[in-house]
């Protein structure tokens, strides 16, 4: 089968790989129509990871069943489902406690795993013709009838949405609370758009890239350009010097400010000062053990000396880790079914497997109007299709706005 295979930094290639398949009884094999490139896989191209050269990256993955295992029960061939990033048991203890991104059993030696990540387990990824999902039964979220014609929704409930949403649950995000979002990148996006569907007053989403910054005003976020100013004191101007009721890190580690710099603990620290006393914190940018390859010492061993002391000073909460896809996920897919989330808004680009080593390298340098990227393995490159980045969300907006009661554009 054809996938999609990590030689170096910044070295992608669609290969022909061993074919997937039925190891275990209780496996299921899916034949992917939909997987995203998400930007965690670019910590990984970037060489900012122990990824293995041959990995098959892909942990966003939708598509139909066309195998089960003998022990499978519940899932059938022919089933649409998407596939959450955790590999994960459904038995051990923290599974057993929703914790499914800290299995126990998938991955010996250390809490969680996933789909062509590293350090995540021998679970090779989606970006290919066809996945084998371990425990089935469990693992996979079966869709509804309008599945195929909704996949650029429905995937996003492999990783983003789900994420997303989790930022705001770790925020405690209340109806009538003020929401600052650090990132506007698709978590990021997908944090505000949560918010926003939690009934939050207003949302401000930090960003200094344009395409993604106009996303969010599209669906009723005030978009705040860092590049021009404090963030934090906007903030503070928007919420009559208050600070936000609410705030989510959807950034990580590799932050950096307007020159290109990175800076481990900018997001956190600009957020700290952002946000009320009292408030709590979400925070769910990547931030890894070790980063050999970071600039000062520190940030190599995979510490943040983030302003802990005036998070100290005003109380605040913090909430942070990996999503619990399954934690949300059918909740998530039962609003898109009803027509109440369409979290596709942020698609700019579905493009054939063929094609994804040139989208990786363009949507990492964060080229203009790449906000969001579903490879189609069974897409003729012929079909492939540029989405102008913001008329979906136009749409979305429209759709947020009647049921939560938020008006269009910054407020």
């Amino acid at each position: 089968m054809k996938a999609l295979v990590y030689n170096g930094p910044r070295d992608v290639k669609v290969e022909t790989v061993a074919d997937a398949e039925i190891e275990r009884p209780t496996d299921v094999l899916v034949e992917i129509t939909s997987t995203n490139i998400c930007g965690s896989d670019l910590h990984m191209y970037e060489g900012r990871t122990s990824v293995e050269p041959g990995t098959v990256f892909g942990h966003e993955n939708l598509g139909r069943v066309v195998e089960v295992g003998s022990a499978v029960d519940r899932i059938r061939v022919g089933d649409w489902v998407c596939v959450p990033f955790n590999v994960s048991c459904g038995f051990c203890k923290n599974c057993d406690q929703g914790f499914t991104s800290a299995c126990l059993t998938v991955n010996p030696g250390q809490a969680g795993g996933a789909y062509g990540y590293a350090e995540m387990g021998p679970y090779r990824g989606g970006q290919a013709e066809y996945l084998r999902v371990p425990y089935g039964d469990f693992n996979c979220l079966r869709l509804p009838e309008d599945a195929e014609e909704k996949q650029d929704d429905y995937v996003m409930l492999a990783d983003i949405f789900p994420t997303g949403y989790h930022a705001t649950e770790l925020a405690c995000v209340q109806p009538g609370e003020t929401v600052a979002v650090f990132g506007a990148g698709p978590v990021g996006l997908m944090a505000a758009y949560s918010a926003m569907l939690k009934g939050a007053s207003k949302v401000m989403v930090v960003d200094r890239h344009p395409d993604r910054l106009r996303l969010a005003e599209q669906i009723g976020a005030i978009a705040i350009d860092d590049s021009k100013g404090s963030p934090a004191e906007r903030i503070k101007e928007l919420t009559k010097g208050q600070g936000a009721d609410r705030g989510c890190e959807c950034v990580g580690y590799q932050a950096h400010d307007p020159e290109g710099e990175e800076h481990p603990s900018m997001t956190m620290d600009e957020l700290i000062e952002a946000v009320r006393p009292t408030a709590r914190l979400g925070v769910v940018g990547v931030f890894v053990p070790e980063d050999p390859k970071a600039r000062d010492r520190l940030s190599k061993k995979g510490r943040v000396a983030f302003n802990y002391g005036e998070a100290w000073h005003k109380g605040l909460a913090i909430g942070t880790g990996q999503c619990n896809v399954k934690a949300y996920n059918r909740r998530l897919r039962d609003l898109i079914e009803a027509g109440r989330a369409k979290p596709s808004f942020i698609v700019s680009h579905e493009l054939p497997l063929g094609e994804a080593a040139d989208a990786y390298e363009r949507f990492d340098k964060r080229e203009n109007g790449w906000t969001k990227v579903v490879l189609k393995p069974q897409m003729a490159s012929s079909k492939k299709t540029d989405k102008a980045p913001g008329a979906s969300a136009e749409k979305a907006h429209k759709k947020t706005a009647e049921q939560a009661g938020t008006r269009s554009g910054p407020r």
